[in-house]
């Protein structure tokens, strides 16, 4: 036989094989591809392994203040403790409401959390148009530290109470004046509440920050000012300031002579409430192990005495605490918002 009938012979034998071996090999890759995808997949993340690369903690304001304070205090100890990067990005605008709704957006897989403040979820939605679901797109898990609001007045008003400065106010209805930092800031609802709860006739005089109006009232420029308790604490002694009460449930250990607003008026609460929020749909394994990392971070001596220095009541809360807070935070706000008339801009 010619050669060539030889191999007319073998060669739909030899074709069929081919065929079968390119065939497992695409099956091959494409079924690396897939696993290769559910392990990335946010239901292939398991607390045993969780994290395995760089975790990004979104501020939603600039650097240098108390929520990016405390978000780099948190984010040293995670990085411990897990043994990869706990990365700060900071990306400010709108009252953090920016940051939060590009969170709120993210996959759901553990590497991208927001360190934000409660009032992105409790007073924005009231006050403001935003672009997520504050009940369903950004979860609160855990708090790390809560910034408490502290009446001041200035040192020449002849008063040395809360109650002895609401009788002077009602007296001089319109002769007085008050600081406020941005009309949707806690700091400024918590002055307008305390306005409208007791019919108190004061001049608001707007600033752009805390520290233009504690210097104004240093100065004696205005005459009560309801701010964070890292910017009334160190005039804790002075003569130009005089510290009346603080807006937490009771007194805080930076001031226990200082007495609670709510020892006068019941039930008055504000504070900056930080911690973490994570995209709804996040496994409960991975929310598991970032509130067991935060709240041992919190309590960390090194760390509860940086936040006590700044005036900040320390957290470490579980998620059944904080959705409680909010739930309370979310009345008070709306009542406070009613109460002072504002409306979505």
């Amino acid at each position: 036989m010619h050669p060539s009938g030889i191999f007319s012979q073998f060669w739909p034998a030899s074709s069929s094989m081919r065929k079968r071996a390119a065939v497992k090999q695409r099956l091959r890759y494409f079924t690396g591809i897939v696993l290769a995808l559910v392990a990335l997949s946010p239901c292939a993340a398991h607390a045993s392994d969780w994290p395995v690369r760089p975790v990004t903690i979104v501020v939603p304001f600039v650097a240098g203040g108390n929520t990016d304070m405390m978000a780099r205090l948190a984010a040293d100890k995670l990085a411990a403790k897990f043994g990869h990067p706990f990365v700060i990005e900071n990306r400010a605008g709108a009252g953090g409401v920016t940051a939060a709704g590009q969170v709120a957006r993210a996959a759901p897989d553990g590497y991208t959390f927001l360190f934000g403040a409660g009032s992105q979820l409790t007073l924005a939605p009231l006050v403001q148009k935003i672009n997520y679901d504050p009940d369903k797109d950004l979860i609160p898990v855990t708090e790390f530290g809560t910034g408490p609001q502290i009446l001041g007045v200035k040192g020449d008003l002849p008063v040395n109470t809360l109650q002895e400065f609401i009788d002077y106010a009602k007296a001089r209805p319109g002769k007085l004046s008050y600081a406020g930092v941005g009309i949707q800031t806690v700091t400024s609802i918590a002055a307008g509440v305390l306005k409208a709860r007791v019919g108190l006739d004061m001049t608001l005089v707007p600033y752009k920050g805390g520290v233009q109006a504690v210097g104004d009232l240093l100065a004696g420029h205005v005459d009560m000012y309801f701010g964070n308790a890292s910017e009334m604490l160190p005039h804790l002694t002075s003569n130009k300031i005089r510290l009346l009460a603080v807006a937490t449930e009771k007194r805080i250990p930076q001031a226990p002579n200082l007495p609670a607003v709510a020892e006068t008026l019941p039930g008055f609460q504000f504070g900056s409430w930080n911690g973490f929020m994570v995209p709804g749909g996040t496994p409960q394994a991975i929310i598991d192990r970032l509130v067991d990392g935060s709240i041992e971070a919190v309590n960390t001596p090194s760390v509860r005495e940086k936040l006590v220095q700044s005036g900040i009541v320390p957290g470490g809360t579980t998620p059944a605490q904080v959705a409680e807070r909010f739930k309370a935070d979310k009345k008070a706000f709306a009542e406070a918002v009613q109460i002072m008339g504002l409306k979505p801009e």
